[in-house]
């Protein structure tokens, strides 16, 4: 064997194993929807001024839906000057594949901002989007081609969500599932080819609390786990049945953190002062574990990591807060972060604080370690959508403006 052949084995073996630790990201805070994004192989460490900026797309119009990447296409939402919902397709290489127009989007009423709330998920080639307006609209994931609308308030007898409804709609083979918020109809089942009906939650009547609900196994059962606006539900994925619920109550009825799963226990946080709990799934009645006022989370999303829970408070300036996910003990905050998305790859934490500025954090129960910082200064408005990691890629959604950033080690 030849050196010019040892040498190009050798450069196969690496690429594929780059590849092996890439992944695609279908649906909003990672594909498991707990935050978590199964990268490998990124920076540990950032240099001054942040890791290098690969290409950015403006002209998307308000929004704070996070950007979503499926076999080598990008899709993020926006709004044109008709107030006309726009799905934006990108190449990884940021150029423009296609955009289409899917309906009116959501547009300011009282203190809602104007834009587009729910992610788009991407499933088996369609896209599904949930509008401000709880219209479910299928596109085909190649073209942007309409397929089907559904009217969840009108099917359902739904209200209109006093902020713009917002929420990823979770895909579970045919099943499309999402959270309407109807008498009779907290979640639902639809049929991603036809749209029909397939299960409703009888005998569950609370409006949405703006949550994209996960899928989680259970004693080997799978539930869809979600917030509702007065508490955390658990529903059986095939059947609609509602397992188990915990009256976990929010002066707004805002709870939009998916919650946290693992060993039979549930993590939820709420803000305006609510705080979080530890809830166990196997008991309907029994008293929370624990409890926390320091971590209260408005809508910024919670991780868990090595026996930790992450994110910002919204009281107090406590910013970054570090907590025990046996006993509830506070190990430490950080109120330099102040508040801000979190979320998780390769073991490192990233925080998007709600001024502007991407932190890299290592976690840790011992402190707070940042690991380097840049200020994202382009785009418009509220610095609020959440970041998405995919093939080594950092995705930023700043209104008007989507900032792709190159993470991968040695870049």
């Amino acid at each position: 064997m030849n050196r010019t052949t040892v040498v190009g084995m050798l450069i196969g073996a690496l690429s594929l194993a780059v590849a092996a630790q890439a992944g695609d990201c279908p649906r909003f805070r990672g594909p498991a929807g707990d935050g978590v994004f199964p990268e490998t192989g990124l920076l540990k460490r950032w240099p001054e001024g942040g890791p290098k900026l690969a290409w950015s797309a403006d002209g998307l119009g308000p929004g704070y839906s996070s950007a979503v990447v499926v076999d080598g296409t990008v899709y993020v939402t926006g709004m044109d000057a008709q107030n006309q919902g726009v799905l934006f397709a990108f190449g990884e290489d940021g150029s423009r594949k296609w955009k289409v127009a899917y309906g009116p989007e959501f547009v300011k009423e009282g203190p809602a901002p104007t834009g587009t709330r729910g992610t788009p998920t991407v499933d088996g080639g369609r896209v599904f989007v949930m509008t401000g307006f709880t219209r479910l609209v299928v596109l085909d994931a190649n073209n942007g081609r309409a397929l089907k609308t559904v009217d969840l308030l009108e099917r359902f007898g739904a209200e209109k969500a006093r902020f713009g409804f917002a929420e990823c709609v979770l895909v579970d083979g045919r099943k499309v599932i999402c959270t309407p918020g109807g008498p009779d109809a907290s979640l639902v089942a639809l049929d991603r080819e036809t749209g029909e009906t397939i299960w409703q939650t009888k005998g569950l009547g609370q409006p949405s609390g703006y949550c994209s609900a996960r899928l989680v196994d259970h004693d080997g059962r799978k539930l869809v786990l979600t917030m509702l606006a007065n508490g955390v539900v658990a529903v059986d994925a095939g059947s609609g049945e509602v397992v188990w619920q915990r009256e976990y109550p929010h002066r707004a009825g805002v709870q939009p953190n998916p919650p946290l799963y693992a060993d039979g226990m549930i993590y939820v946080a709420s803000g305006m002062g609510t705080g979080g709990a530890m809830l166990p799934l196997a008991q309907t009645d029994a008293a929370a574990k624990w409890t926390d006022r320091t971590l209260d989370c408005q809508m910024q999303g919670t991780v868990l990591l090595d026996g930790c829970i992450y994110g910002t408070a919204q009281s107090g300036n406590r910013g970054l807060v570090c907590l025990d996910w046996k006993t509830g003990e506070v190990k430490w905050n950080a109120p330099a972060t102040k508040m801000g998305v979190v979320v998780a790859a390769d073991g490192m934490l990233y925080v998007y604080t709600q001024e502007g500025t991407m932190i890299l954090v290592q976690p840790s129960p011992e402190g707070y370690k940042p690991a380097g910082q840049f200020t994202i200064s382009a785009g418009t408005n509220e610095h609020w959508a959440h970041p998405t990691i995919a093939n080594g890629r950092l995705y930023v959604r700043h209104g008007d403006v989507l900032l792709v950033y190159d993470v991968r080690s040695g870049s």
